[in-house]
């Protein structure tokens, strides 16, 4: 097994809530460098069971050269939104646990190759699977500026997103990372803003160019469909479209004459998390991309509650 130091976001948080115990069978979607999976995969030893996707196939290389052959671990590269059909598939269901953690791992940070970052000079790609889908030069260079601007605006809630658009529109061909970021730099400054201006801008192309939002709303309740009573689904958002989506269901989950997201009619739900958990200042002082995350938390309600409702 290799020696892996890499630190995940809100790691005690998320055992704390999941509450992973020996025997258990536990569902990572969106594995990254597998630092939630050693932790979940530690607690539920000997006899438990854990299945790690990521759409990203590098992702599933880089866990599976972490943890070779681990008698306790499933690995499969699948999309968000194909996790249920794969459980199903696997009849690994019933689930006591499943995570999503919705941010990109140091590693597709730090690989210029794969252009999620305004800080490396990269062909500017951000498809989480190279293999699928168009790179995010060739859609900019399809786009049309006011679609452009609706992406910037919703997905990205960026500033003046008509201008910037425009900006963009009129910079192509963008092949690059740096020159993507230019383009934005030339018409949103710093002044006082905490984050650099382009920032918002990659956020948004990455969504729309990997249909993030669409496979969130559709695997939360499919996913929560597979939970066993008392099992427990934590989400760990990165920013406030991620993090409304997921309060939504969640809330939708504990009224289940409103809940009609493919749950069995009995199945209902309660919030661990009233108000979303964030890191504390000593973690984000040690990993500064870790400020703006928020998890959330909903579990089943056990058999003996939803029969006494």
């Amino acid at each position: 097994m290799e020696t892996v130091k890499h630190v995940p976001v809100l790691f005690d948080a998320v055992m704390a809530m999941l509450q992973p115990r020996p025997g258990g069978r536990y569902l990572d979607c969106t594995v990254g460098s597998g630092g939630h999976a050693a932790g979940l995969l530690q607690r539920c030893a000997p006899e438990g069971r854990v299945l790690a996707t990521d759409a990203d196939p590098t992702a599933i290389a880089r866990v599976r050269a972490r943890f070779g052959d681990h008698p306790c671990l499933t690995l499969r590269q699948c999309w968000l939104d194909e996790v249920p059909a794969l459980v199903e598939a696997l009849g690994f269901a019933p689930l006591d646990g499943v995570l999503i953690d919705l941010g990109l791992s140091s590693d597709q940070l730090e690989d210029a190759t794969r252009g999620f970052s305004f800080q490396r000079e990269g062909p500017l790609d951000m498809r989480f699977d190279p293999t699928q889908g168009m790179p995010a030069w060739a859609w900019l260079d399809r786009v049309d500026r006011v679609v452009l601007a609706r992406v910037l605006r919703e997905y990205g809630e960026v500033p003046n997103a008509t201008r910037v658009a425009e900006a963009i529109w009129r910079a192509r061909p963008i092949r690059t990372t740096t020159q993507l970021r230019d383009a934005v730099s030339a018409v949103m400054r710093m002044r006082r803003r905490r984050i650099h201006p382009a920032t918002q801008v990659f956020q948004a192309l990455r969504i729309a160019i990997n249909d993030e939002l669409r496979r969130l709303r559709e695997a939360l309740p499919a996913l929560m469909a597979l939970l066993a009573p008392g099992g427990r689904i934590a989400v760990i958002a990165f920013h406030s479209l991620e993090d409304r989506i997921v309060k939504q269901v969640f809330r939708a989950a504990t009224r289940s004459a409103a809940f009609d997201y493919g749950v069995a009619p009995m199945a209902q739900f309660r919030l661990i998390t009233r108000k979303p958990i964030t890191p504390s200042p000593q973690e984000i002082a040690a990993n500064p991309r870790a400020r703006s995350a928020r998890l959330r938390v909903a579990e089943r309600v056990p058999v003996l509650q939803e029969e006494a409702r």
